[in-house]
């Protein structure tokens, strides 16, 4: 059975280039050794990802008039993704992610056209029922929209990215909503295994809390009190990170749907965000559920399942 996804949030007109370090070394003019254009933003990677996987998606965002906007229109309409939920605006969201050789990026999004706007609520709560999971993205807008997912009774899925306090208050109405939170080691002040229990201490709503790790792979902890860890997989090496935890967020969410075996999840999502990371564009590849279970045939993903409600030695 294909399951019904709603996602909420952003999607921009990406610019992507190399650098050769960060800091970047002032130089008056650079001739960089590739350039792409794609479009993506947090939202649109995830909505494609799922889709590509199988799920029937719904993407919920806004488009400029602009012609940013034609050219994301155009894609959207090419990945099936062009829907009613595809709101108008005057003007389209944007961003230019650098990319290290290590493959470190430094996302620059610029959201300030879309943020402000008031997304209309006839339009999710048409889209929303029925949906077997809703995927409300951590942009200004969609915060409004939490509150009829809810209480619609769908189950929610949030990444809040890059956080570092539990009682984040930018972040809380997410977090007290969501029944699977997941999000970035990079600013957090505490191990990711202590950050799992104290998300689940603060939000007794959640059942599933995870931290991508970048090259240390993902740590999940389960309401049951499992915790499980899956090493990082780059099956063509690591060109950029761009959209990394986009790519394991989604990924998860698919499998986590269509297997309702987390590990099982935790290990397919790991693999194919992996395999993103050796394109320069990870936001605009992704793989087949078919594809993904031949790729961990020769790439095979192993989980190791521990306890984060037992405390750390």
């Amino acid at each position: 059975m294909t399951n019904r996804v709603v996602i909420a949030g952003v999607t921009s007109l990406y610019m992507a280039m190399p650098v050769t370090e960060f800091p970047i070394e002032y130089t008056p003019q650079r001739f960089p050794a590739w350039m792409r254009s794609e479009v993506s933003g947090a939202a649109c990677h995830v909505a494609d990802t799922m889709r590509t996987l199988g799920d029937d998606t719904s993407l919920c965002t806004f488009v400029g008039t602009d012609v940013a906007g034609e050219a994301i229109n155009a894609s959207l309409r090419a990945r099936g993704l062009l829907g009613d939920g595809v709101v108008q605006a005057p003007r389209s969201s944007l961003g230019v992610v650098l990319v290290a050789p290590d493959g470190r990026r430094c996302g620059q999004p610029y959201v300030a056209a879309v943020n402000m706007l008031q997304y209309p609520i006839d339009v999710f709560k048409r889209a929303i029922q029925g949906a077997d999971l809703a995927v409300l993205t951590n942009t200004a807008f969609v915060r409004p929209l939490l509150w009829h997912a809810w209480s619609a009774g769908v189950p929610i899925a949030v990444d809040v990215h890059l956080i570092s306090d539990v009682n984040d208050s930018y972040n809380r109405p997410w977090l007290e909503v969501a029944d699977i939170i997941f999000c970035s080691h990079e600013r957090l002040t505490c191990s990711p295994r202590s950050w799992v229990a104290q998300v689940f201490e603060r939000y007794p709503g959640c059942e599933v809390a995870a931290v991508g790790a970048g090259g240390d792979g993902c740590l999940m902890g389960l309401r049951d009190g499992r915790l499980i860890e899956v090493a990082a997989v780059a099956p063509r090496g690591v060109v950029s990170t761009s959209g990394a935890g986009d790519a394991l967020f989604a990924s998860f969410l698919h499998g986590w749907l269509a297997t309702g075996n987390p590990v099982t999840a935790l290990r397919q999502a790991v693999l194919h965000a992996g395999w993103k990371v050796g394109d320069t564009f990870p936001g605009a590849v992704s793989l087949t559920e078919p594809e993904l279970a031949r790729l961990g045939e020769c790439h095979p993903v192993t989980a190791t399942i521990g306890r984060w409600d037992v405390q750390e030695p």
